[in-house]
């Protein structure tokens, strides 16, 4: 139950859902990683179904438009051939100020421009 009523809860996971759809990777805590992964998978299948009332059961979850755009056009594209598992969840290090353990939360597939990787030797200012 994440320590929060249910309103409160719901409102979480709408929110880390949006922040994962709009930047594709997203760092919480574990336990709320694995109940965003449950409501992640859920709304990308209403993104790839791309009917009106898809639209509206993605819209609960998902509130605003750019987000919506993204769902029901690239998002539905990536995943049209993969009948599920959208998500991953990565453990990293524990939070340093109260030892949490947290986790990654980003979306398979995604494209290579999105990765942060370090500069090599050869692209480092001299």
């Amino acid at each position: 139950r994440l320590g929060r009523g249910r309103a409160h809860r719901w409102a979480m996971l709408r929110n880390l859902v949006k922040s994962l759809i709009e930047h594709e990777r997203i760092k919480t805590t574990h336990a709320r990683a694995r109940e965003l992964r449950r409501v992640a998978d859920r709304v990308i299948n209403f993104g790839k179904q791309g009917t009106a009332h898809a639209r509206v059961q993605a819209g609960k979850y998902v509130s605003t438009r750019p987000e919506l755009v993204k769902l029901f056009t690239i998002l539905a594209e990536r995943y049209k051939d993969r009948p599920g598992g959208y998500t991953r969840v990565l453990k990293t290090y524990p939070r340093i100020g109260d030892s949490s353990p947290m986790s990654f939360v980003e979306l398979v597939d995604r494209p290579l421009h999105t990765l942060r990787t370090p500069p090599t030797l050869a692209e480092q200012p001299q």
